[in-house]
């Protein structure tokens, strides 16, 4: 292996395309991470409620519909026929487009993008800027701050926290995770307790080895790559400058150390 692996995208990410120009390949994949802000600042449309106070809990169910926002004339719902999670109704019907922000969730300020179906359960706390695509969960105590940027069908889970990350499609840190200036790719699961660490305990960049070469990402916190439908089991610590081609597995309680790991492996 060479560097040149680690400046191939299909190693890791079958979507990336479908963020234009924010992933490139023939460069190294973490520089994603550098053009995070850029990106999210061009493309963000903010669209939260307008009378939201910053910092202070949301005091009431609020619906937003392709419309606008509702403050009454709905029903949460919330039973064994929901599948455990939140859902919508008007008149009677179950209304999938809709997304919710429950009470007792909190906004530092407006650059907040949400799609359409979305959940953020009481006490989710989140800083702009941040792009939360279709049908994601945000549960409760989930901590998002600093260009996170979630795609589709993605869950931010009970007391995990995000900062300045990327969730493509359907990936998801459902409990207890950190996930600190990494990309989790396509069908990502992260076992409870899974943390992405982004800072060395010594001074200088984060920097891991391919064989005998050693490369300086040039980041001072860079936590991991994460591609396609990789799984982490339980209390599993990627350290700094993990990255992990796609459809690899990490075992529960694993301590990964940094460098570059080919797809399809199994890392102890």
């Amino acid at each position: 292996m060479t560097e040149q692996t680690v400046c191939n995208i299909d190693c890791f990410f079958s979507g990336a395309s479908d963020y234009g120009g924010l992933f490139s390949d023939g460069f190294r994949v973490w520089t994603v991470l550098d053009r995070l802000d850029g990106y999210i600042s061009d493309v963000i449309r903010p669209n939260l409620f307008s009378q939201l106070c910053p910092g202070v809990p949301v005091s009431t169910h609020l619906v937003l519909l392709p419309q606008g926002w509702l403050t009454d004339g709905f029903e949460v719902v919330y039973n064994k026929g929901t599948r455990g999670r939140f859902q919508v109704w008007i008149d009677g019907e179950a209304i999938p487009q809709a997304s919710l922000i429950c009470a007792g969730a909190i906004f530092t300020d407006i650059q907040v993008q949400i799609g359409k179906g979305v959940i953020i359960e009481p006490g989710a706390m989140i800083k702009g800027p941040c792009i939360i695509g279709d049908h994601t969960e945000v549960r409760q105590g989930a901590y998002m701050r600093g260009d996170c940027l979630i795609g589709k069908g993605c869950v931010v889970g009970h007391t995990t926290e995000v900062k300045h990350s990327i969730f493509l499609n359907g990936a998801k840190a459902g409990h207890f995770a950190y996930i600190g200036d990494s990309v989790l790719g396509r069908d990502v699961n992260l076992g409870a307790g899974t943390r992405l660490a982004n800072l060395r305990f010594a001074s200088g960049n984060v920097s891991f080895k391919i064989g005998e070469q050693s490369i300086n990402t040039g980041r001072r916190k860079f936590g991991a790559i994460l591609g396609d439908r990789v799984q982490t089991g339980c209390n599993s610590v990627m350290n700094p400058g993990v990255l992990v081609g796609m459809d690899s597995i990490i075992n529960p309680g694993a301590i990964v150390m940094p460098g570059f790991y080919a797809p399809h492996s199994v890392i102890h």
